[in-house]
């Protein structure tokens, strides 16, 4: 996320949170697709990590790209930690362990999303490339250690360095260490919000299977596929994960909203400073848990807004939805990722096949799966048969979305043309991170330093 939300407007009542949720309702020809990635800085000389300060840091590459695009720079306590383009249509941003993230504009085609993140990359290989600066797309930093990977001066980052280790073990990881491709993507009733977060937190393991790019922890195999995604299953278990309440036929909003109150928060923001608030759930500050250690203790929107960004199930509900479940990839992947799930999701055809398909899947089952995929991707088994097999049929199901939909770009062709990737892992059967694997234990003879040129935008 580029930049946190500040709007004063109090809260009153629970009803408001809802209605919130509720307000990112919109007609079908409003849809729009909003896609992010992140990646990982590298020095090309020696393949070692890009500190934030320096002649040749981060922060560098903030003020260059904020030359070149002249887009509105982010400061937190006076550094610059993001842009922002003027009218809110696109966002650059750190993670923790200086990942950048571009938080693409709401666009109406693929092909728009495809052109603007060759455009970025372009952009950012301009300002970078005279630094001797790269950058690497895959699921999680291959070689460096924790203790070797930059921190960002971010204050929100700060607050969720102390508390990640009191709630998991692996959240320091995920934060500094983790890159990955999301997209998000609308909805039209609470009713059309329901079939999509229902069919989505369902396959979202089906995307990770797919997308499995981190096999690599410290220079070596780390007997995982999706070491990312596998990281989320401990690093705070009460805000992460596969949610139950999600697979009820009558949920809704409020059902939403009611998880999200008890869930510890990070932070408020006042008067541009960030105040630890992890000692108290959001349902407590509504009934002043704040008072006396905060100068103005009453919870507004922006509070509600901010917390929302912080919770982290397989599929996060903003008024959007957001896909989690992929791994950072090679350029196309960026592409692929959003194609996956627009043609799954914004067909009513290509919507019902997804729902009739996952119809009868049970939480438990969701939830082995997504306990297993991290370690055997497509090879895991389900229902008697290969995941391969059932990401076969939702890759099936999206080319129909995509079709139907009939989004051409100017030589004439539809949306389909970005599961290509996808396809040519589904008919091979290997993922990309056992391409690396062979690559690693053939070519690369034993060392995870060729990745730094396979692997570069």
């Amino acid at each position: 996320m580029a930049r946190d939300t500040t709007d004063e407007t109090a809260l009153t009542g629970v009803e408001e949170l809802a209605a919130y949720l509720a307000s990112g309702c919109k007609p079908k020809e409003s849809w729009r697709i909003g896609t992010e990635h992140e990646k990982f800085p590298f020095y090309k000389a020696d393949h070692t990590p890009v500190p934030y300060e320096g002649e040749r840091g981060i922060r560098t590459i903030l003020e260059g790209m904020q030359t070149l695009l002249a887009w509105e720079p982010i400061i937190d306590e006076g550094n610059i930690i993001g842009l922002v383009e003027p009218t809110g249509q696109g966002a650059i941003s750190l993670e923790p362990g200086g990942q950048l993230e571009l938080s693409g504009a709401a666009v109406s085609s693929l092909h728009q999303t495809c052109r603007e993140v060759n455009a970025h990359l372009a952009q950012v290989r301009e300002i970078a490339e005279p630094l001797g600066i790269g950058f690497l797309g895959m699921g999680a930093s291959p070689k460096w250690t924790l203790s070797e990977t930059p921190v960002m001066p971010k204050s929100r980052y700060k607050i969720m360095t102390s508390y990640m280790p009191k709630v998991g073990h692996e959240g320091l990881d995920m934060m500094y260490r983790t890159a990955t491709i999301q997209v998000n993507l609308d909805f039209g009733s609470e009713a059309d919000m329901r079939r999509k977060m229902q069919v989505s937190m369902k396959l979202q393991s089906v995307a990770t299977a797919l997308f499995a790019s981190s096999p690599f922890t410290e220079g070596k195999p780390n007997g995982l596929l999706s070491w990312r995604s596998n990281i989320w299953r401990d690093t705070d278990n009460q805000r992460a994960g596969v949610l139950p309440f999600v697979f009820a036929d009558n949920f809704g909003f409020a059902d939403y909203v009611e998880w999200a109150l008890d869930i510890p928060m990070y932070f408020i923001l006042r008067d541009g400073h960030y105040h630890d608030c992890t000692h108290v759930t959001f349902r407590q500050f509504m009934n002043g848990a704040l008072k006396g250690e905060v100068s103005d203790p009453v919870p507004n929107m922006g509070d509600w807004t901010n917390h929302l960004s912080t919770l982290f199930p397989e599929v996060r509900l903003k008024r959007f939805l957001e896909m989690r479940g992929a791994d950072g990839g090679p350029w196309n992947r960026i592409c692929a990722l959003p194609a996956y799930w627009v043609g799954l999701l914004y067909d009513s055809e290509a919507l019902d096949a997804a729902e009739q398909l996952t119809k009868d899947w049970t939480y438990e089952e969701v939830l082995q799966l997504r306990n297993e995929v991290p370690a055997k991707a497509l090879n895991t088994e389900f229902r008697g048969q290969k995941l391969a097999e059932i990401a076969r049929e939702t890759l099936k199901i999206s080319r129909l979305g995509l079709a139907n939909r009939n989004k051409l770009n100017a030589d004439g062709k539809d949306e389909t043309i970005f599961l290509a990737p996808l396809e040519e892992i589904v008919n091979s059967g290997i993922t990309e991170a056992e391409r690396m694997l062979k690559a690693y234990h053939g070519e690369w003879a034993g060392s995870v330093e060729p990745i730094f040129d396979k692997y570069a935008y």
